[in-house]
This record gives C-alpha cells, sequence and structure tokens, in this order.
C-alpha cells in the first residue's frame, strides 16, 4: 500500500489544472508544465483537491500512484513557487559568470567552458564563486546542476571543485612518507 499516494495535494490560487484522459497540464505563475501519467492510475480534481486513485491489489500500480501523486505534487509546487539550487565554486581562479544564456566558467582548465543553459531554466551568479539555478521543472532543475558540477566534481583531498551549497565533501588524508 502506497502512503505517499494516500496523501492528496492541494492545490494553491492561481494555479489552473486541466486534465485530458492521463494527460495533465498544469498553469501557474511561473510558468506551464505538462505530463502524461501512467493508464493503471486515475487523478481526481475536486475542491482544490487533487486525489490519485489505483487498484490497491496491483503492486505496479500501488508503485506508480506515489510516483504519479509525487509528480503531481512537484509539478504544483514548481508553477506556483519554483524550485532552486545552488553550487558553490571552490578553489583558486575559480569562478562562473552568467551572460544571458550562457553560463561562463574558469574551472582550471586550459580554456574556460561554456553552458548552454536549457530553455525554462534561468542561472543567476550573485557573486563570482556561487551560482543559483532556478525553474519551475524540479527535474530539469536538478539535471542542469547535476551537468555544471560534473565539469569539475569536489575532490577529496583539498576538497577544490563544483559543490551544491548544502553538500558535504569527505576529505582524506594526505600520503605520508
Amino acid at each position: 500500500m502506497s502512503r505517499i499516494a494516500k496523501a492528496p495535494v492541494t492545490i494553491p490560487s492561481g494555479v489552473d489544472i486541466k486534465l485530458d484522459g492521463n494527460y495533465m497540464t498544469i498553469k501557474g505563475t511561473k510558468g506551464q508544465l505538462s505530463y502524461s501519467l501512467n493508464p493503471t492510475v486515475n487523478v481526481i480534481v475536486e475542491n482544490n483537491v487533487i486525489q490519485i486513485q489505483w487498484d490497491k491489489n496491483d503492486k505496479v500500480a500501488t508503485a506508480q500512484a506515489g510516483t504519479a501523486r509525487a509528480i503531481v505534487n512537484n509539478m504544483v509546487t514548481g508553477v506556483s513557487v519554483g524550485f532552486e539550487r545552488k553550487l558553490t565554486l571552490i578553489g583558486v581562479g575559480y569562478r562562473a559568470q552568467a551572460k544571458g544564456n550562457i553560463l561562463n566558467l574558469t574551472l582550471g582548465f586550459s580554456h574556460p567552458v561554456d553552458f548552454e543553459v536549457p530553455v525554462g531554466v534561468t542561472v543567476e551568479t550573485p557573486s563570482q564563486t556561487e551560482i543559483v539555478i532556478k525553474g519551475s521543472d524540479k527535474q530539469q532543475v536538478g539535471q542542469v546542476a547535476a551537468k555544471i558540477r560534473a565539469y569539475r566534481p569536489p575532490e577529496p583531498y583539498k576538497g577544490k571543485g563544483v559543490r551544491y551549497s548544502d553538500e558535504n565533501v569527505v576529505r582524506k588524508e594526505a600520503k605520508k612518507k
């Protein structure tokens, strides 16, 4: 039995939901998101509350119901509040600069790295060593943050690299003679 799928999703004011079979479109102040739900799951919208229903005897349907509820909740949160991910650059000479939809990174390579930001995501650099990624789609914001981090992940000896602001890097002790 899925405990997550049992919980209802409340719809905040300013969020509009259209349901066409299993295809769901959610509009809000931060944008518009669409998703095609699994056919084993039914969505019911009543009184500003979204409920997920499924066949309780089917294990696949139970798993899909929890997934569907989580995705719908993230979509509602994304179009109303939005998602944000912060990255920190640690290392001598490591810096970032946002110019339009291009993020210019200097990460100790022989050349600067230009990262093209996809549509639906905005990147800000409040300082040279901080990157703030914002968007309405949680998966896309996380994917952009992971791609930027992958250019220079934090190394365990000095801790240099690109890391999430809440990430804790376990440091190793250097080799002794």
